[in-house]
Parts: structure tokens; C-alpha cells; sequence
């Protein structure tokens, strides 16, 4: 009785208003604790369970990580929607309640009611959250494919592990191209010149050039010149020991003919051939320091290149098989990257007007794509006892070539021909 007497005492001093207000605030107070309570308890399982309905959904565990980085994220902002939601509505509904109610008897069967709202509400939104998902899964997947395939926009510029440093005229565009085809490469299309005539704008620079690559691809570049270059082989271990050099080779007489006819359709106006191949003809005195028939002198070129490099990060392929048989080119130099033999017989179609092979896509019935204009031109008539002359020329130097790269390249067997190629 003495505690009820002086419980009446108090509540008759004190305002209404006050006691009315000071009563709402325990009672917001106690429920947000509550409500908190129950969001711990039904957090962690749930995060348990979207994760694992992820799995169940994806068999392809390429994108796996992606997913669930992305998909802990939306996850995450599901929550926070929920519980601001909860949070906003329930507080409303509590002023409301204490509002409408006269008494404090009605205003506490009121929130003993609230109380169990929280755990159904928490059950509708998460089952609206895992629909949603569900419905968003093959979106999301589709979408994690495209990122994968565009590696034009993702992925990391990276200085090459493959380079196709020669020789020029020999055929390295038509491997490059060919070499593109393939899904694991990604090749720089024109010539960067880094090693031989752009090395002092630096490594960076170099980088920048590169396409993007994802992992597992191959970043290549093709420049001819660095094989006869006497800088490149030193600049390019100093950048990469380890890395994988290719090099095509040409009958160095057919090669000669071919960069002539390069050089004569920009200059017509240039000496004939044999003016250009001789300092003395009548004396047969070849000029070895013409481009055109140094570059030919592979043995000289390829000792400089064995004092970085050992043979097993060489590849060397013939530009003669290439023409006549370039998948089982294609096969060796893709061995050699260490990559799936993807690119075969039936990615390339013989062009008989140009003389070369043409790629095409197996999958459809498209025209071939073939070189440009500047490939397969036709040789001017040479001489046939300069070209005679000329193949005594590299004899010896073919020979010690053969014994260095441990090949035969037969390249003697066509010194019968009065013109080794009537194209270059």
C-alpha cells in the first residue's frame, strides 16, 4: 500500500504530458534493442544461405568469385533497405499506437501486439530478397560473360612475353595474323620499333602500346628489324630473360627479291637488282652490305642473339612450309607458346591469284580475309645467273644456320630454279 500511496503522490505532481512522454521513450527504446536482437539472429544464417543458393546456381566456377564478390554487395544492400524500412515503419506505428490510445493500459496492449510484427515482416522481406535474386541470376551471369570476353576494355597492359623479332620479307605478318586467331593471344597489329628505334622513351611508353590482356592470354608484338638490330637482343633480356623469341625464315635469295620488290613499288626509280646486288659484276664481287642481301646472312644475325638467349627460347619457322602447309606451322609455334592447338587446317583457305593462304572462321561461311595489297606482288625477271651467283653467295652462311638452329631449311634445293618465287 505504501508504495502505491506514493506512486499516486508522484503521479499527481508530475504533468500527464511528461510521465506520457517519458513512458513512449522506454518503450521505443526497448523494442529498437529488441529488433536489433532479432536482425543479429537472422543475419548471418541468411548471408549462410544466399551464399550457397549462389553455388547451386553457377556450375562454371570461372565466374565464381566474381559472383560472390558481386553478389555480397547486393546482398549487403538488401539488409540495409530492410532494416531502414523496418526501422521507419515500425517507428511510425509506435506514435501512431501511443497517439490513439487514451489510456496507459491501451497503449501497452499495443506494443506487447508490436512485438511480434518484427519476425513476419523480417520473413516477407527476405523472401521477396532470395525471388528477386533468383530472377537476376541469369542476368548477372550473362553479363559476367561479356566482361570476360571484352578484353579490350578489362584486363592488364602487359610488357610482352612473345615477340616475332624477324626477318623482314619473310613472312611474319601472315603468322601474326594467324597467331591472332587464336583466343589466348593478343598482339600488337602495327610494329612498335621499340628495341631499335624508340628504346629511350622507356619501358612505360613500351607497356602503353600493349592490348589488355586477361589471364592466361599471351600480350605478342611483331617488329622484323630487331633480328638484324645490334642493341635488340641486349634490350630485350635486359627486359625479359625468360622470354620467347620467333623468328621466320626465307630462302635469303627469294627474300632479297621480295624486299626489292617492296622497296621498287615506293621508288621506281631505283637501279635494277643487279646493279644494286654487285659492286663489281664482271668481277662477280657481291655487296654483301646492301640491306637486302645482309639481312639474308641469318647465321651472322643469330650469334648475337645466342649471346642472351639459348636455342629452347627460340622458334624458328620456315616461310616456305608456312605458305604451302601453314597449319602445320601454326601447330609448332603454338607448341612452342604453350597453347592449345586451336588455330588448324581449317582456318585458312589458298588464295591462287595472290599465292597464299587466306584466313577464314570455320564456325561460318564469310569471305577469307587475306593480306593487304602490299602482299603478293609479282617479282620483276632477274637474271637467272645472278640469282645464280647468289645462292653460291649464302651457301656457306646457310650451312652454319643449319648447324646453329639444328634445321635443314633445303634451301639449296631450289638453286636450280631461275626464280626461287614469283611473289614476295
Amino acid at each position: 500500500m505504501a508504495f502505491w500511496s506514493s506512486t499516486s503522490v508522484f503521479t499527481s505532481k508530475v504533468p500527464r504530458k511528461i510521465l506520457f512522454m517519458f513512458t513512449l521513450s522506454l518503450s521505443v527504446t526497448y523494442l529498437f534493442y529488441s529488433l536489433m536482437s532479432c536482425y543479429n539472429s537472422l543475419q548471418f544464417p541468411l548471408q549462410e544461405n544466399y551464399l550457397y543458393h549462389g553455388r547451386l546456381v553457377t556450375e562454371e566456377t570461372t565466374f565464381v568469385t566474381l559472383r560472390e564478390k558481386l553478389y555480397s554487395t547486393s546482398s549487403q544492400g538488401y539488409f540495409d533497405e530492410e532494416l531502414d524500412e523496418r526501422t521507419a515503419t515500425e517507428q511510425t506505428t509506435i506514435v501512431s499506437t501511443v497517439k490513439n490510445n487514451a489510456g496507459f493500459e491501451g497503449r501497452t496492449a499495443e506494443w506487447v501486439r508490436a512485438q511480434a510484427a518484427p519476425t513476419n515482416s523480417i520473413t516477407a522481406m527476405h523472401t521477396a530478397a532470395m525471388e528477386r535474386e533468383h530472377q537476376e541470376f541469369s542476368t548477372t551471369d550473362n553479363e559476367l560473360r561479356r566482361v570476360v570476353n571484352c578484353t579490350s576494355d578489362y584486363g592488364e597492359k602487359k610488357l610482352p612475353q612473345a615477340i616475332i623479332i624477324g626477318v623482314k620479307k619473310g613472312g611474319t605478318r601472315a603468322l601474326l595474323e594467324a597467331l591472332r586467331v587464336h583466343p589466348d593471344v593478343r598482339a600488337v597489329g602495327n610494329e612498335p620499333h621499340f628495341f631499335d628505334r624508340n628504346y629511350e622513351k622507356g619501358l612505360d611508353w613500351y607497356r602503353d602500346l600493349m592490348p589488355s590482356t586477361l589471364e592466361g592470354q599471351i600480350t605478342m608484338e611483331k617488329t622484323p628489324s630487331y633480328f638484324v638490330t645490334t642493341n635488340a637482343p641486349k634490350r630485350i633480356h635486359s627486359m625479359a630473360k625468360d622470354i620467347k623469341l620467333i623468328i621466320v625464315v626465307r630462302n635469303p635469295v627469294t627474300r632479297a627479291i621480295s624486299d626489292y620488290t617492296q622497296t621498287l613499288s615506293k621508288k621506281p626509280e631505283i637501279p635494277s637488282f643487279e646493279v644494286l646486288a654487285f659492286k663489281n659484276r664482271t668481277l662477280g664481287l657481291i655487296d654483301a652490305s646492301w640491306s637486302a642481301l645482309r639481312i639474308g646472312i641469318y647465321a651472322l644475325h643469330l650469334e648475337s642473339w645466342m649471346q642472351y638467349f639459348p636455342l629452347s627460347q627460340m622458334h624458328f619457322v620456315s616461310g616456305e612450309r608456312l605458305i604451302v602447309d601453314p597449319a602445320g606451322e601454326m601447330a609448332k609455334v603454338q607448341d612452342f607458346l604453350g597453347l592449345k592447338r586451336i588455330v588448324t587446317d581449317k582456318h585458312f583457305y589458298f588464295n591462287k591469284t595472290k599465292g597464299f593462304p587466306c584466313l577464314k572462321k570455320p564456325e561460318d561461311s564469310s569471305a577469307p580475309r587475306c593480306l593487304g595489297k602490299s602482299k603478293g606482288r609479282t617479282h620483276p625477271k632477274i637474271d637467272p645467273d645472278v640469282i645464280r651467283r647468289l645462292h653460291k653467295f649464302y651457301k656457306p652462311f646457310n650451312m652454319m644456320f643449319y648447324q646453329m638452329t639444328g634445321q635443314n631449311f633445303q634451301w639449296e634445293l631450289e638453286e636450280g630454279a631461275d626464280s626461287p618465287s614469283s611473289r614476295d
